[in-house]
C-alpha cells in the first residue's frame, strides 16, 4: 500500500473542492500522518470505518459499479461538464424512478422518505 498515489489524488481533488468529511478504511495509506495532517489542515474531518468492517460501504460500492457497467462505460464524454451533467442524469433516475429488487421493488428515495417520515412521527 503505497500512499503518495492517494496523497496525490487528495492533493488534486482539494484544487477543486473541499469535502466536509473524508470516509476510508483503515489502510495505511489514510491512516499515516501525511493524510491526517493534510485533511486537517484543510480542515476536514476523518471518518474510518471500524477495522474488520469491510462490508460497511457495500451499498455504495454497488452503486458504483452499476454506474459504472451500466452508464459510464457505454458512454463518451467531451468534457467534464457533459459528464457531470450526464452521470447526473443517470443518478436522478436510479434514485427517483429506478425500482429495486433489494428495496421490495421501491426506489431509494421512496425508502429513504419513508425513513424520514417514521423519525418524524417517533
Amino acid at each position: 500500500m503505497d500512499k503518495s498515489f492517494c496523497l496525490e489524488m487528495l492533493r488534486n481533488g482539494l484544487r477543486h473542492e473541499k469535502p466536509d468529511i473524508l470516509n476510508t478504511d483503515q489502510g495505511s495509506q489514510f491512516t499515516s500522518t501525511d493524510w491526517i495532517e493534510r485533511a486537517e489542515r484543510n480542515n476536514i474531518k476523518i471518518s474510518m470505518d471500524s477495522k474488520g468492517r469491510c462490508i460497511d460501504n457495500i451499498y455504495i460500492e454497488r452503486f458504483w459499479r452499476t454506474l459504472k457497467h451500466e452508464y459510464v462505460l457505454l458512454h463518451s464524454f467531451e468534457t467534464v461538464s457533459e459528464a457531470k451533467q450526464s452521470i447526473g442524469i443517470f443518478i436522478n433516475l436510479y434514485n427517483n424512478e429506478r425500482l429495486h429488487q433489494s428495496l421490495g421493488y421501491k426506489t431509494p428515495a421512496e425508502v429513504y422518505s419513508q425513513k424520514q417520515n417514521n423519525v418524524v412521527q417517533m
